[in-house]
């Protein structure tokens, strides 16, 4: 292993390029690292020729409006029909979408997936008369036809979920007319999206040395834990400072996404869209507000550690931009990207030697993209496709954190994996809430696994940083956006404008809350609400929360129990939406309708923390 570099220094390690200061374009990043996407459509032309059958498909599917109830066979037809549009469907999209984010300024590939778009949106007005004729079928004949035909056994979850939802299924009409408005409604994110990662343009900046790096998304991260604190405060400065040129446009897209989905919660009758959200998988709203006051309650914790990186750092005055600063700066952790991948393969062998065969055919059949590159997507994400395999994008920089998100996105593939070989199309798709446990999960056995074998003290504290790291920016750090999201839901819908100002003055008095009196709360940090994603998806990130401490006891339960409770665990991956969240995790072995999981994980970050506290005191 070698000492901590930035992406400005070297970017594929292991194959000799050198980057001085300039993302590389994709036709200059090996094919050994970029993804298979043709095992999805060998060519545009073959996609064209599905998108063409998708078209011709819909109109077969409105020959049983109306005949739902007519019998066991027009039931089993129609739904089947709608999974065969719901199969190629997510081939296309994920085809188009996924070669549009290996460079999101590509016209062609923005085309093709605004086609898919406004055709997923006219299967879905197609298909908008299964569930209302399904729900007004009387529950004796349905439950007549469920036991003529044993092809609707598969359908058997759906049925029962949808009869729990059934006041807020509408009329046909109106689920048509819902169904079109999607791809309007879409406008916010998309918007959001078009400006962050195409349009927005940042500046260079110049390190200690004098040395300029340029600046982007995909290397923030890498810029931002730097042991050089100019070229992080700069980084920092440059990065908020153009968001801020545009924080209204920014306010005004994030407002439309929030009025979109207050409007859909409104026109289904649920009391909030924070009800909406969770209700469509059981979740209760207690289990969201439960979690923000079980942070409140652990808060101390977490400005001890802010208080010990600024005794480690020896900081007169810590700042925002000193928060992912290595404590242990010295520590030699660059890991190259096969280096990575053998570390990923021994921290996950306690899932067994099936587990690690299926990880060992996503290494090395182009399920992953591996490097940055002009125009690319930022972060890092997992994509499951039904029948195909799933996919994963990174931005791979070669640093430990790098390994992590490998597991990490390793996981939610598997699981994609593991679901959509176990489970008919009708209940492969797991739900957020489950998706964030298995990709946790391997999170956290690698970091135990690199705790044990690791001697050095210096790199023991580095680890036991990147673990403190994980649980403040997964636990406290995502339950303040949870809360933030929620805030900003509670105002709108008590009709309150959401502005700018609005929204600066809500994250800097949120961020004075989690991070405590030690830290100064720069003023470049009020705007950071701009740059998350996330906050497009109403109520989507608590789920980091609540699958991080479920990661935390299933992953203790493997390692202590064995096989037991592996095979538990691999029997949670195969269940896909089979059943409600906390039902599948409380048969995995952890009861998330509890506040325990997130006590147990913020105690261990506390005792952690404590052990890092001892070996910084000796150092």
């Amino acid at each position: 292993m070698k000492k901590f570099i930035d992406a400005s220094e070297r970017y594929f390690a292991n194959d000799g390029f050198t980057l001085s200061s300039q993302v590389p374009d994709r036709n200059e990043i090996p094919a050994k690292y970029q993804w298979h996407l043709n095992d999805i459509y060998a060519s545009d032309e073959a996609w064209q020729a599905d998108f063409d059958r998708l078209k011709s498909l819909l109109p077969g599917v409105v020959q049983y409006q109306g005949k739902l109830a007519s019998g066991a066979q027009n039931l089993l037809k129609c739904l089947k029909a709608r999974d065969e549009i719901g199969i190629i469907s997510g081939k296309l999209f994920g085809f188009a979408r996924m070669h549009k984010d290996e460079n999101t300024a590509n016209t062609k590939f923005q085309s093709m997936t605004g086609k898919t778009e406004a055709l997923l949106a006219e299967a879905g007005a197609v298909t908008a008369f299964i569930e209302p004729e399904i729900l007004a079928i009387p529950e004796a004949v349905l439950n007549q036809f469920r036991q003529q035909e044993a092809g609707l056994k598969e359908y058997g979850f759906y049925f029962d979920d949808l009869a729990r939802q059934k006041k807020h299924v509408l009329s046909q009409p109106e689920e048509e007319i819902l169904s079109r408005s999607a791809e309007v409604t879409q406008a916010p994110e998309n918007i959001f999206n078009m400006l962050a990662h195409a349009d927005l343009k940042f500046p260079s900046v110049t390190d200690a040395n004098g040395k300029e790096v340029h600046l982007s998304e995909g290397r923030y991260r890498t810029l931002i834990m730097s042991p050089d604190r100019i070229l992080r405060q700069k980084s920092f400065t440059a990065l908020y400072n153009t968001y801020n040129q545009y924080r209204n446009t920014f306010a005004a897209t994030l407002g439309g996404s929030i009025k979109k989905n207050i409007f859909y919660a409104k026109v289904r009758k649920y009391k909030s869209t924070l009800e909406s959200a969770l209700e469509g998988d059981n979740v209760p709203i207690a289990v969201y507000e439960n979690l923000i006051s079980t942070v409140h309650d652990n808060l101390a914790p977490l400005h001890r550690y802010v208080a010990l990186k600024k005794k480690a750092l020896k900081l007169d005055t810590i700042h925002m931009y000193d928060m992912y600063a290595p404590l242990v700066a010295k520590v030699d952790f660059t890991t190259p990207y096969e280096e990575g991948l053998g570390l990923v393969r021994q921290a996950l062998a306690p899932l067994g030697p099936e587990y690690t065969a299926i990880l060992e055919k996503g290494f090395s059949s182009g399920w992953i993209d591996v490097y940055e590159n002009k125009g690319k997507q930022t972060g890092a994400y997992s994509w499951g496709v039904y029948g195909v395999h799933p996919f994963v994008l990174l931005n791979y920089s070669n640093r430990y954190d790098d390994v992590s998100t490998l597991a990490h996105e390793m996981g939610h593939a598997i699981h994609s994996y593991y679901s959509y070989a176990t489970q008919p199309y009708a209940t492969a798709s797991y739900t957020t809430f489950c998706a964030e446990v298995a990709s946790t999960t391997n999170e956290i056995l690698l970091l135990e696994y690199m705790l044990k074998i690791t001697k050095d003290k210096q790199r023991k504290m580095y680890l036991l940083n990147q673990y403190l790291e994980a649980v403040r920016g997964t636990v406290y750090r995502q339950t303040m956006f949870a809360e933030f999201e929620k805030l900003l839901y509670d105002k709108s819908e008590n009709g309150e404008t959401i502005t700018a100002d609005m929204l600066d003055a809500l994250w800097h008095e949120l961020n004075v809350r989690y991070y405590g009196a030690n830290i100064e709360i720069d003023k470049e940090i009020d705007v950071e609400w701009a740059r998350i994603p996330h906050f497009y998806w109403d109520f989507y990130v608590y789920q980091y929360v609540t699958g991080y401490s479920a990661a935390t006891s299933l992953a203790g339960q493997i390692l202590q129990e064995g096989q037991p409770a592996q095979k538990r665990y691999i029997g949670f991956l195969q269940s896909g939406g089979s059943d409600y969240s906390l039902s599948i995790l409380k048969k995995a072995g952890v009861n998330m309708a509890s506040p325990e999981p997130v006590e147990i994980t913020l105690q261990k970050f506390a005792g952690m923390l404590g052990e890092l506290e001892k070996l910084l005191a000796d150092y």
